[in-house]
C-alpha cells in the first residue's frame, strides 16, 4: 500500500479542519518557537489520523452497508486490519511523541483525546449527540497546542489553577459547536442508510428542517463563544468571525440552491478556521 492510499484512508484533507485551531491554541499560549510549533504540528497530525484510523477500524462494519461508504478500504477488504492497526499505532507514536518533545504534562494528558477518539464511533451506535461528541474531539486541539507551550512554562499549574480558563475553555467549545454544525450537514447524505442501518444520527433522527434550524444555532453558538473568550478582543478576529459566520449560515440556507452543498460547505468550514487564524495573527 503507497503513501496515496493512505493519505486517502484518513482523509488528509480534513485535516485542514483541525489545523487552525491548533494554532490557534499555540497562539493564544504565547509566541511559541519554530521548534515548538514543529512539535506541535507533529502531534496533530499524529492525533488526526489516529482519529481517523480508529473511526475507520470500529466502523467498518456500518461502512460496508452504507453505499455512500461501501468503498473505503477496509469496508471494501483493500486494506487490512492488521495494516490499519499498524497505522493506528503509527499515529499513536506521532502524537505521543510530539507530546513527549513539548513537556511533561502534555504527554501525561495525552490519554484524553486519545479516550474521546475510542469513544466516538460508538457514539452513532446510542445517541444522536455523536455530533457534538465529534466536536469535542475536534474541540481538543487548540487546548492541546496550549497545553504544549503552557504546559512548559506553568507546569501542572496550567490546569489546576485553571489558566485555560476562560480563554481557551470558550475556544474549544466554539470550536465544538462549529464542527458539530458541518457534521450535522455532512450526515444528510446518509439519512436512508442510517435509519436503516440503525445508526442514530441528529438528521436521521429529526429530519432535514430541524437539522437546517439545528445547524445555523449551532454556528450562532459559536461564533459566541468566540466573542467572549476573554483575551481575543482584538477587531480583527472579531471581525474574521462576524464574517465567517454570516457566510456559514447562507451557505446552510441555500444548500437546496446550490448544485453541490456539501463541497460548497466542506470548503467554506475548511476556510473558517483559516479566516479566523488570519484575523488573529494579523491583529
Amino acid at each position: 500500500m503507497g503513501l496515496r492510499e493512505i493519505l486517502e484512508f484518513v482523509k488528509i484533507e480534513h485535516t485542514l479542519f483541525s489545523l487552525p485551531f491548533v494554532f490557534i491554541g499555540a497562539k493564544i499560549a504565547g509566541d511559541p518557537t519554530l521548534i515548538q510549533l514543529t512539535w506541535i504540528l507533529v502531534a496533530a497530525i499524529g492525533a488526526r489520523g489516529l482519529a481517523m484510523a480508529l473511526n475507520r477500524i470500529i466502523d467498518r462494519e456500518i461502512d460496508s452497508n452504507n453505499p455512500r461508504t461501501s468503498e473505503r478500504h477496509l469496508a471494501s477488504g483493500t486494506m487490512s486490519m492488521r495494516v490499519a492497526w499498524s497505522l493506528s499505532g503509527l499515529f499513536l507514536a506521532m502524537l505521543l511523541l510530539g507530546a513527549w518533545q513539548l513537556n511533561e504534562v502534555a504527554l501525561a494528558m495525552s490519554w484524553l483525546p486519545v479516550l474521546a477518539f475510542v469513544i466516538y464511533p460508538y457514539t452513532k451506535r446510542i445517541t444522536w449527540a455523536c455530533h457534538l461528541w465529534l466536536g469535542l474531539c475536534l474541540g481538543l486541539a487548540p487546548a492541546g497546542a496550549w497545553l504544549g507551550i503552557q504546559g512548559g512554562e506553568l507546569g501542572w499549574d496550567a490546569i489546576t489553577e485553571f489558566y485555560w480558563y476562560p480563554t481557551v475553555f470558550w475556544v474549544c467549545l466554539g470550536v465544538m459547536f462549529w464542527i458539530a454544525a458541518f457534521d450535522l450537514n455532512y450526515a444528510l447524505m446518509d439519512v436512508d442508510s442510517d435509519r436503516e442501518n440503525g445508526v442514530y444520527s441528529f438528521p436521521a433522527r429529526f429530519g432535514e428542517q430541524h437539522t437546517l434550524r439545528t445547524s445555523i444555532q449551532l454556528t450562532l453558538l459559536w461564533f459566541a463563544c468566540f466573542a467572549i473568550a476573554d483575551p481575543i478582543d482584538e477587531f480583527t478576529f472579531m471581525g474574521a468571525a462576524i464574517l465567517m459566520c454570516l457566510i456559514n449560515i447562507c451557505v446552510i440556507l441555500a444548500q437546496q440552491r446550490l448544485a453541490d452543498f456539501q463541497k460548497t460547505f466542506f470548503y467554506t468550514s475548511v476556510v473558517t478556521g483559516w479566516v479566523l487564524l488570519g484575523g488573529l495573527m494579523i491583529a
